[in-house]
């Protein structure tokens, strides 16, 4: 099982980080890709120095909407960052109008600047949108990206028709188990098996078996049952198709 976005560097696992690395490697997890947005300079030192440690753990780095209105102060950290070894994607970018900690404007701008650089890097690009879908899929398409993932993807049906014609792939976060995702089952029934990742946004969004806890890399099992279960596949199944388009578009061997 490969863990598509956790927020390992999060302070949440500083008194257990290695340890709850082990526990998911002991229950199945084969890699993960550690997303990254804190740009203090003590914490990118950590969490560089985190993902030369295990070999299976890889990078994904950018500046999230919350992040946006301080952009030009970490911008060249962030450039300077996507030229070391490891890193596999440029993200998690993209537009949040919940929380509006920078505004829309400069939201956008700043999304429109990371698309362009993830082009001049050659890199794919891992989107985050929430209550701002048509927004980010109007900039992704003047933008021309066709080359990334829509993260904890929990759009309705027509949203994902929208993503999968642009060329992108769908994760799927532990939100798929929750009893009252109704939507978000139907559309994981809906992926193609080539455009399907799984996740678990690590610490957040634990799934229903352990909801209310921290969320950890090991408890994606309880995604990929669910997963599974629903299109009718098995376990081993999802995790070989997961795998594939994984290395597909991160470029992991």
């Amino acid at each position: 099982m490969f863990d598509t976005h956790a927020h390992l560097s999060s302070k949440d696992f500083d008194n257990d980080r290695e340890k709850i690395i082990e526990e998911g490697m002991k229950k199945g997890v084969t890699g993960i890709i550690c997303v990254y947005s804190d740009f203090k300079e003590e914490c990118l030192s950590d969490f560089f120095q985190l993902i030369k440690k295990y070999d299976f753990i890889y990078a994904s780095i950018g500046i999230h909407p919350h992040q946006a209105a301080i952009y030009k102060e970490i911008w060249q950290s962030l450039e300077n960052s996507l030229k070391r070894s490891k890193i596999v994607a440029l993200g998690e970018i993209g537009l949040d109008y919940y929380y509006k900690n920078s505004s829309v404007v400069i939201q956008k701008e700043v999304f429109r600047k990371q698309l362009r650089l993830a082009k001049s890097f050659k890199l794919p690009v891992i989107i985050h949108s929430r209550n701002s879908m048509k927004d980010t899929l109007q900039i992704i398409k003047e933008e021309k990206i066709n080359f990334g993932v829509m993260h904890c993807f929990s759009g309705n049906k027509e949203e994902l028709k929208e993503c999968l014609n642009l060329g992108f792939y769908i994760s799927l976060s532990g939100i798929v188990t929750f009893p009252k995702a109704q939507i978000m089952r139907e559309v994981a029934g809906l992926i193609p098996e080539n455009r399907l990742l799984l996740e678990t946004d690590a610490p957040y969004l634990a799934p229903q078996p352990v909801r209310g806890k921290r969320n950890e890399p090991s408890f994606i099992k309880h995604t990929f049952g669910e997963v599974a279960l629903i299109r009718g596949v098995s376990l081993s199944e999802l995790e070989k198709s997961t795998m594939q388009n994984v290395k597909a578009l991160f470029n992991i061997t």
